[in-house]
């Protein structure tokens, strides 16, 4: 496993910690504050580790869209 699917992993797994937290209990405004923030930056977390990926996803299809290209080209030059 990635350290990036690992990392991705752990965020999405706090954060549902988080929200089963929230939603099962009667935490005071202090801490719900602190768990929205906690939820908050492992949200921000997670995005970016999407659009990273997504990037390397287009990417990759752009490569592999060049490398049809110029295959085409060469055999329609044979």
């Amino acid at each position: 496993m990635s350290t990036t699917n690992f990392e991705y992993k752990t965020a999405m797994t706090a954060l549902e910690d988080i929200l089963t937290r929230i939603d099962e209990s009667d935490m005071g405004i202090d801490e719900l504050a602190e768990q929205v923030q906690k939820a908050t930056s492992l949200l921000k977390t997670c995005r970016q580790i999407l659009i990273k990926t997504e990037t390397q996803i287009q990417e990759a299809f752009a490569s592999f869209d060049g490398d049809l290209e110029s295959d085409a080209n060469r055999s329609s030059e044979a």
